[in-house]
Order: structure tokens, then sequence, then C-alpha cells
């Protein structure tokens, strides 16, 4: 396949407004599980934030397998279980690159951002880091986990 037919299956718009709905479908599912993981049912936040993300990646993965990229891949069970697996390397990775970016960019000397009287800068740039790590997940997962190119 050519680099210019791959670029065309990247850019198709309606598929990347899914990816995105998807996407905030998945942040809102993970943001509930672990603030009522964490005030009602007392987990500490890291094993919230592991089943909440996990119960998001999931949810994320069937809405794309059935609505996003529904006419790639086959429907076979052995087929949905290798896509399942890859979107999950693919999201580790791209929630490492988001990470990344967080650090990287709070990690910035000398450089805050006031607003009412609290440092903004680390919620933006974590901000930067899901809009970096998404881009990541919408390449990876179109390419390696989808194949739409």
């Amino acid at each position: 396949m050519s680099a210019d037919s791959t670029i065309d299956s990247l850019i198709y718009l309606d598929r990347f407004k899914r990816f995105v709905s998807v996407g905030i479908v998945g942040a809102g599912i993970e943001t509930v599980v672990f603030t009522v993981l964490t005030t009602v049912v007392g987990f500490g936040w890291i094993a919230a934030k592991g089943v909440g993300a996990e119960l998001s990646i999931s949810t994320m993965f069937l809405l794309n397998d059935r609505w996003t990229f529904t006419t790639s891949g086959t429907f076979s069970q052995g087929a949905f279980l290798r896509r399942w697996g890859k979107s999950h390397l693919v999201r580790a990775v791209g929630l490492t690159v988001g990470f990344v970016v967080l650090i990287l960019l709070v990690r910035i000397p000398d450089f805050s951002l006031p607003v009412a009287g609290i440092d903004a800068w680390p919620t933006v740039a974590n901000a930067i880091g899901i809009g970096v790590g998404m881009v990541f997940n919408y390449v990876a997962e179109s390419l390696y986990t989808w194949q739409v190119a």
C-alpha cells in the first residue's frame, strides 16, 4: 500500500470523529469508576485508576470495533481476541506517551500558569499529553489493530 493511501485512510474525518467520541465516552467511564472507587468504596487511587482504565479501554475497544472500525477486520472469535490484545498494547503505549509528555512539560523549569490563585500548568500539560497520546492511539489503532491501510 502506498504512503498516500495510508495517509488518506488515516485522515478519514468520519472515522476520526468517531474515535474521538469513543475516547470521550472512555474518559467519562474511567472518571466515574475512579471517583466511585476512591470516594465510596475506599480503593486507593492506584487500584482505582487500574480498574477504571481497564473498564474504559475495554469499552472503547468494543465501541471502536463495532462502530469506528466496523468495516475493518474479520468477525471471528480469534480475530476479535487478537484485536482486543493489540488494542490493549496500543493503549498501554499511548498512556506511556501521555505520561512522558506530561512529565516533560511539568518539568519545564520556572514555568507556571497561575489561574485564580492556582497553578493550572500541570492540568494544561496533562491535557496536551492526553492529546498527543490520543493521536498516537488513533494512528496505531488504525494501522496496527484494525489495519485500515
